[in-house]
């Protein structure tokens, strides 16, 4: 497999796009099932971090600029780490089918982050992680 090649997972969710577009972008909805965020608002140029946890435990700082948005369809923004070379793009596209929301998630650019001693920036790291946040903590927010 290309190691350059972006992560990508679609889920649909029994919730209208409105619903989903809240989830992804409302700080307070975001904790529950994302990471807690000091702020977020939705707008291009907007730069927000969050300290995200290793598989060994330890403590990276998220830093994030908001590149793209486009209402209830689509909000893109980078994705590094302080202190460390790299830079990825995380994308989120919503698709309404009636009274349910198909959601894409692309993350590109993995590949540009830093082999480290545990290994905490590998591919399969992120995909667990985005496994679990869209394919479990995003849906049982939706539908719980």
């Amino acid at each position: 497999m290309n190691t350059a090649e972006p992560f990508v997972i679609e889920r649909t969710y029994n919730a209208p796009v409105e619903k989903v577009w809240h989830a992804i972008t409302d700080k307070d909805a975001m904790k529950q099932w994302y990471f807690d965020l000091l702020a977020f608002t939705p707008e291009v140029g907007f730069e927000f971090q969050f300290i995200g946890k290793g598989k060994q435990g330890e403590a990276f700082l998220h830093l994030c600029t908001i590149t793209e948005v486009i209402k209830e369809k689509k909000l893109t923004y980078s994705w590094r780490y302080d202190g460390f070379e790299g830079i990825s793009y995380v994308s989120f596209e919503l698709v309404a089918e009636g009274n349910t929301t198909k959601l894409k998630l692309t993350h590109e650019g993995l590949e540009t982050f830093p082999l480290t001693a545990h290994n905490a920036f590998a591919r399969e790291n992120f995909v667990e992680g985005w496994t679990y946040l869209i394919g479990k903590g995003l849906k049982d927010f939706l539908e719980g």
